[in-house]
């Protein structure tokens, strides 16, 4: 986290291992758990600029918008593929909490001007989610670490018990009803060009945007200033789905990291372009924090517990976690000695 203050964690009575008298577990799947908790999105939208492509630029997207699983060609092909919404998540589980990781892709991160910033093919940005188990079928919301650039930032809900840690708190996650089902959601927004992830309204629509809602249908904007737009969530350890990729070189560069190029006119009329640029879940990292590359989605029980003060017992032992076939290999990348796989 850049610019802000590190305390020592100290959290009394905290229990980082087993966790005693689990609750019972929930009656549904963990497709309805994500759905339950997505989040309503507000997306900034510059229509301006030879990169915008008329604000499509700022549109989520799949991965595979254009038909094919090849990463080098999207920032050419933006606007001439699919625009329908669509993001993707993933449910990691302990007895204690679960963690939801949800990851927005835009083609480019583009600039508009010639000034000191570089562009790029793909981007992806996300968040975390906390859920502490209460043997209720949703659970208790208690926070968010979001991803802006290089960046985390995390939030808390109102009422949660959860405060500061290693990493102070840097707002409140608000919450707001969705008019397409019963629950009120977390709300999260991106900024235009860069697309940087923050709870609303540290980020928040500035002139023509698109406001997002989960949904199980993938719906595309009228135009980039469609109010309700519904985005189809889909889960990242689907079978043929994006972890299943991982290994696909045409569309990954590394693990964890798109492949992108300078085709297309990326970094065109702006200062550079950047190759090889994005990052999937398991590759997001805030270098100056204690967590290592990837583990928001790949260990979160760890990243939770360096970023907050919890006051109650924290498992680290998943009960549900595909990512740990990777564990060694993303620690690996990192440069740090692996760590023990629960």
């Amino acid at each position: 986290m850049r610019g802000r203050s590190r305390i020592a964690l100290v959290v009394a009575g905290v229990l980082v291992g087993a966790f005693a008298a689990a609750p019972a577990q929930a009656a549904v799947s963990r497709e309805q758990l994500a759905l339950r908790w997505a989040p309503i999105h507000y997306q900034d939208v510059d229509a301006t600029g030879d990169h915008a492509v008329g604000g499509k630029s700022d549109y989520i997207t799949a991965y595979d918008f254009d038909g094919d699983l090849d990463g080098r060609n999207n920032w050419d092909r933006t606007g001439t593929g699919s625009m329908a919404a669509t993001a993707y998540y993933s449910v990691v589980e302990t007895s204690s909490h679960w963690y939801l990781t949800y990851f927005f892709f835009h083609p480019r991160d583009w600039v508009d001007h010639p000034f000191f910033e570089t562009e790029h093919e793909n981007d992806g940005e996300g968040l975390l989610l906390a859920v502490e188990r209460d043997g209720s079928d949703y659970g208790v919301l208690r926070s968010a670490v979001t991803v802006a650039h290089t960046d985390f930032y995390s939030y808390t809900p109102a009422g949660s018990t959860w405060t500061s840690g290693r990493e102070s708190v840097d707002g409140t996650l608000q919450l707001q009803s969705s008019p397409h089902d019963s629950f009120q959601h977390p709300v999260t927004a991106q900024e235009a060009k860069g697309h940087g992830l923050k709870a609303f309204p540290q980020y928040n629509i500035v002139g023509d945007g698109i406001v997002y809602y989960p949904s199980s249908v993938a719906e595309t904007p009228a135009n980039g200033d469609d109010r309700d737009v519904r985005y189809k969530l889909v889960d990242i350890f689907a079978a043929g789905g994006l972890w299943a990729e991982r290994g696909n070189a045409n569309l990954f560069a590394a693990l964890g990291t798109f492949a992108g190029d300078t085709s297309g006119g990326c970094g065109q009329g702006t200062y550079s372009c950047g190759t090889n640029s994005a990052n999937a879940p398991w590759g997001w990292d805030d270098g100056n924090d204690v967590p290592a590359r990837g583990e928001l989605a790949s260990d979160p029980a760890r990243l939770v517990t360096e970023y907050f003060a919890i006051p109650v017992a924290v498992s680290r032992t998943y009960t549900y976690n595909p990512y740990r076939s990777e564990l060694a290999e993303l620690a690996r990348l990192h440069k740090v000695a692996p760590r023990p796989v629960d």
